[in-house]
């Protein structure tokens, strides 16, 4: 009951189903039980609270209890990443023990639907043999499964499901993928889309993130040449995107979730077992995971053109979620950036991000999350901006300058987001990831 679960179960109780929620952190179940959300998506609480007061919903930490008491079982458990560099490869360990859950309690006549991210072929090769195997049951014959992956955003993740996108669904067999079709549009307006096989439907979710990883490492090799040319690439990007065939991404200081950042690995573990090497998705990979060192590089560089030596300087990052606007810091860019200032040896680090008030990482790394932004950045004689919170949109350099009582200041807008038009000139070091270089 994470970032998925919890706004799908929204969607199912909006639709007259009564739910129950699985999960095996005992938190989460006891806030879902008295009526509040564990993740902080826009109106899931409200639903939670209501269909909790009537009786038509309830958590459980028992999956096999669930699964006996219910005739339709819907999988979010996330699939992790294993091991180090290219080798990385998915981690089925928390998806099987769910399955096991299920496999335990299922019955004649249910459906079974998988929504978790997984590699090609994960349904087929591995949920289907163990629900088979543990029930005494036949997939298609005795119970329906269904792969139909997730399509949401966070921080709008109940409007995706219901509105946003038609729903994608590969099952084992003409039964299942029709139960499944009459069942998804109850939820989805914008329909559902039948592919031929759950391996299908589990290939079309990476490719989407696939695309939009290379598209990314795109944006960001074109920025840095676009640096080196003193080109403002979003002006580039905007004339260019004009053309309907033209769909280039934004740069920045890196991908983060557990999305994005994860699909190539799936993809190209699924590769190597066939003697496959996808060349492009590999590099677009290393490009990404580089761009933290790309920024404090930059920062570097900006320092030394300032007369300053960055060890002694005191930096404060702004952001730590992954996107703008959302309180989730998984994987975020934000750490990376840490790890590569502490190969220089710097001073002070200071974390702020709007939305998020603690953060266990942050706290192992024995750096400071502020909450207040004045306080974060007073002093600090190095700005690096890695959030595109609508928060830093209304941010100027001249209010920068202001509230660090220092100079020069030295600022590395790894989103592209502050206002840079009034700041007194000589006193600021300026580099935007797509703007270029700029003395103020």
């Amino acid at each position: 009951m994470g970032y998925v679960g919890v706004p799908l179960a929204c969607a199912w109780l909006r639709a007259g189903a009564k739910v129950i929620g699985v999960d095996v952190d005992e938190e989460k179940v006891r806030l879902l039980n008295e009526g509040r959300s564990p993740v902080p998506e826009p109106g899931v609480s409200e639903v939670i609270k209501h269909y909790l007061s009537i009786g038509k919903f309830r958590a459980t930490t028992n999956g096999v209890e669930a699964s006996k008491l219910s005739d339709v079982k819907i999988v979010t458990v996330p699939v992790s990443l294993r091991g180090e560099g290219g080798e990385k490869a998915p981690d089925f360990t928390n998806l099987i023990a769910a399955i096991r859950d299920i496999a335990k309690g299922l019955k004649r006549g249910d459906l079974v639907i998988i929504e978790s991210s997984v590699p090609p072929g994960t349904t087929l090769e591995v949920v289907k043999p163990i629900l088979e195997e543990v029930s005494g049951l036949r997939a298609e014959e005795d119970f329906g499964l269904v792969y139909s992956p997730e399509r949401v955003a966070e921080g709008r993740v109940l409007y995706d499901i219901e509105e946003a996108y038609p729903k994608i669904i590969g099952g084992v067999g003409t039964k299942s993928t029709r139960t499944a079709k009459a069942l998804y549009e109850v939820i989805a307006r914008k329909g559902v889309i039948v592919v031929s096989s759950p391996t299908t439907a589990e290939f079309e979710k990476l490719a989407e993130g696939v695309y939009r990883d290379v598209n990314i490492a795109l944006a960001n090799e074109l920025a840095t040449l676009a640096r080196a040319l003193g080109v403002d690439f979003h002006e580039v990007r905007v004339a260019a995107n004009s053309q309907p065939y033209c769909h280039l991404h934004t740069p920045g200081t890196g991908v983060g979730g557990m999305c994005i950042p994860v699909y190539p690995y799936f993809m190209m573990w699924v590769a190597r077992k066939l003697g496959i090497e996808l060349k492009l998705t590999k590099l677009a990979r290393e490009i990404n995971e580089l761009a933290p060192k790309t920024v404090i590089d930059l920062a570097v560089e900006l320092c030394k053109l300032a007369g300053l030596s960055i060890e002694r300087c005191k930096v404060a990052i702004l952001g730590l979620a992954f996107r703008g606007d959302i309180a989730d810091s998984r994987a975020s860019p934000t750490y990376d950036l840490i790890k590569y200032l502490r190969r220089f040896n710097v001073r002070e680090v200071v974390v702020h991000d709007p939305l998020i008030t603690f953060d266990k990482e942050l706290d192992r790394l024995g750096v400071p999350l502020v909450s207040d932004i004045s306080a974060a950045v007073k002093g600090a004689q190095v700005i690096i901006v890695s959030t595109d919170h609508t928060t830093y949109r209304r941010i100027s350099l001249k209010w920068l300058l202001d509230m660090c009582s220092v100079e020069p200041l030295v600022v590395v807008d790894g989103r592209d987001v502050l206002d840079i038009a009034t700041v007194p000139s000589g006193k600021v070091y300026y580099v935007g990831i797509g703007r270029g270089f700029k003395i103020r």
